[in-house]
């Protein structure tokens, strides 16, 4: 025989038809499947076919039909074989059920109808979108029918034929047009799919179009106002330097020399993050100021103390390089909580730091013992910025009064950088300046 795998027949490939995600009818009996995709309802469908074809069989009678023999019962059984893989190669099993249809009324014929064994692949290959083939297989059978009853069988009567047929030619229009209408179905519920991920999509375009614009917006606000501001106090300051002689009081000069720098500092910080700003999203929006971590503690130490109040750090364990944004995020709570040491505690009050390296993290405490009774931050800007930075890297802060007074800030950051965060949460933007 000239046809030999389904490879050969179909060189583009014709592993089967695309089918949805399992419908409502498809139960999950019917989505285990063995190997060449055969499953138990395809057993189901070639035990009833095979049934089907044997009732065929014993009354399928007639003029030059075959005795019925065991032969008879064993072709009508073989024949059904194919089924087995009809999902797999639609089209194949077609064209094997239609020879074998032609080969039994050649070689042991019972006159039997088609129908039975030609009704799977002939919805299936009309499932697949293979329309013409659908048409086409079951017309040359039942023409082929026709002609061969009208040789065998010639005086039935026109009228008879037509009811002879009627029953196969029905049974084949139903297995095309429920082929066509679930592939019509499934096309348009893959097309609904489509739209709507489109639709997701331009939504999420929409959105981070949105929030590109309030972030331009935001950095243009802050280089307006903060910027500004700052650019205005360092220029101050440096007039104000100018215009006092060497001589003069060494403690306005330390002061204003102090003012001058942090301004200075503080404003280049803030070019660093609406450049940020201004690239947008992703790694460079979240990335940190480069530079900006616990390497820059001594300057910070030495403002604060310049500003009143003197610094006392001590260090445990083991230091070590930290990830940028823990590096960042530590630098920025020893910020914070040194500057409200400034602005709540009483004049002159020292701040003590511990920084406590463990092999998977580091602790960072400061502690005062001077805060003003109903001045401490408890609920203030600041502290929520320090816990969302704590969180952000993947730590915890806690915050509170101290076990003897004053008040006492703890930190616990992990060494290893925390995973980003998703794009719907809000991220943290980095404070360049004293806390709210």
């Amino acid at each position: 025989m000239w046809f030999t795998t389904p490879a050969e027949i179909f060189p583009r490939g014709d592993r089967g038809f695309p089918r949805a995600e399992p419908a409502a009818y498809r139960d999950d009996v019917d989505r285990k499947a063995w190997p060449l995709d055969i499953r138990v309802s395809d057993l189901v469908t070639v035990a009833i076919v095979i049934a089907v074809i044997e009732l065929n069989v014993a009354v399928g009678g007639g003029a030059g039909a075959a005795p019925l023999d065991a032969l008879s019962w064993t072709l009508g059984a073989v024949i059904a074989l194919p089924l087995l893989v009809h999902r797999r190669w639609p089209r194949a099993v077609l064209l094997i059920t239609f020879v074998s249809m032609i080969v039994f009324y050649l070689v042991h014929r019972r006159n039997i109808s088609p129908a039975p064994l030609m009704f799977v692949p002939v919805y299936d290959t009309a499932v697949a979108g293979y329309l013409a083939w659908a048409i086409a297989f079951p017309a040359v059978i039942m023409v082929a029918g026709l002609i061969a009853v009208g040789l065998f069988a010639g005086g039935m009567q026109p009228v008879q034929l037509f009811q002879e047929f009627l029953p196969s030619f029905v049974i084949f229009t139903l297995a095309v047009a429920l082929g066509e209408v679930v592939r019509s179905r499934r096309a348009l519920a893959a097309e609904t799919a489509r739209r709507l991920a489109l639709a997701e999509e331009e939504q999420r375009s929409e959105a981070a179009r949105q929030v590109a614009e309030e972030r331009l917006r935001i950095a243009r606000e802050l280089h307006d106002t903060v910027a500004h501001s700052m650019a205005t106090i360092t220029v101050q300051a440096g007039s104000a330097l100018h215009m006092l002689s060497p001589v003069q009081d060494s403690a306005a000069r330390e002061a204003l020399l102090t003012i001058r720098e942090t301004s200075k500092s503080a404003l280049g910080e803030m070019r660093a993050v609406l450049g940020h700003l201004r690239e947008g999203s992703g790694a460079a929006a979240s990335a940190a100021p480069e530079g900006l971590g616990l390497g820059r503690l001594p300057e910070l130490r030495a403002a604060v103390t310049a500003a009143g109040s003197p610094v006392r750090l001590s260090v445990e364990g083991e230091p070590g390089p930290l990830p940028p944004s823990v590096d960042h995020a530590a630098y920025r709570i020893l910020q914070e909580s040194l500057t409200n040491v400034l602005r709540h505690a009483e004049s002159g009050t020292a701040a003590e730091v511990l920084l406590r390296y463990a092999p998977d993290s580091i602790t960072i405490t400061v502690a005062n013992d001077g805060c003003v009774p109903g001045s401490s931050p408890v609920t203030g800007n600041g502290l929520r910025g320090m816990r969302e930075r704590a969180a952000a890297a993947g730590g915890e802060l806690e915050a509170g009064p101290g076990p003897g007074g004053g008040f006492l800030v703890t930190a616990k950051l992990p060494r290893q950088a925390a995973p980003l965060p998703e794009q719907h949460s809000r991220p943290d933007s980095p404070r360049t300046g004293a806390p709210a």
